[in-house]
């Protein structure tokens, strides 16, 4: 009778019914429940913070109680926020270091051309040069002098050549070069 007190049978040697057997399986599982539900349970004792601790393992959660997944997750976001917040200054800073050096160049190439003027300004300083210029650019005389210009058979076709057909019609009135591109008598 004490083996039946501790939820169990004492079985017979004769008895081999498999369904008595699988019956008295179902209710050993029942049986073993309700002695813990009758044993009195210690009382749960919380951390200060007033929260109970997960009976999962002492420790995994660690300072702020976050699984491993949302440490990732927070770390994720954490590192994610900060990438944000130096990229956008920094592609400021990368456009803004772009546009000084270009503005650098452009400094450069203005202060080369400013030396170039310099030395053409001091070249005109020069009587001989002004006048040579005005001979050679404006074919301009001295009084008293008489002008020549000497023009060889093959200058007169090389300038026809060298002007194009698109500015011979373009001394002609616009209703003109209408008409001709019309009747084909223009190309």
């Amino acid at each position: 009778m004490a083996e039946r007190e501790h939820g169990r049978e004492t079985r017979r040697r004769g008895d081999s019914d498999p369904a008595a057997r699988r019956a008295d399986r179902a209710r050993r599982p029942r049986r073993e429940q309700r002695a813990k539900q009758e044993q009195p349970q210690p009382p749960v004792r919380r951390p200060a913070g007033g929260r109970a601790r997960s009976g999962s393992g002492a420790g995994t959660g660690g300072a702020f109680r976050l699984s491993a997944t949302r440490r990732a997750a927070v770390l994720a976001m954490v590192v994610c926020a900060l990438a944000l917040t130096v990229a956008l200054p920094l592609r400021t800073y990368l456009t803004q270091h772009a546009q000084v050096q270009s503005e650098l160049d452009k400094q450069t190439q203005l202060k080369a051309l400013e030396q170039q003027l310099e030395q053409r300004k001091s070249q005109l300083a020069d009587p001989a040069q002004v006048e040579a210029e005005a001979r050679r650019r404006l074919r301009m005389v001295m009084p008293g002098e008489t002008p020549y210009t000497v023009q060889l058979p093959g200058d007169g076709q090389q300038s026809d050549q060298q002007t194009s057909p698109q500015q011979q019609t373009s001394t002609k009135p616009w209703y003109a070069q209408l008409w001709d591109s019309i009747t084909g008598s223009g190309s």
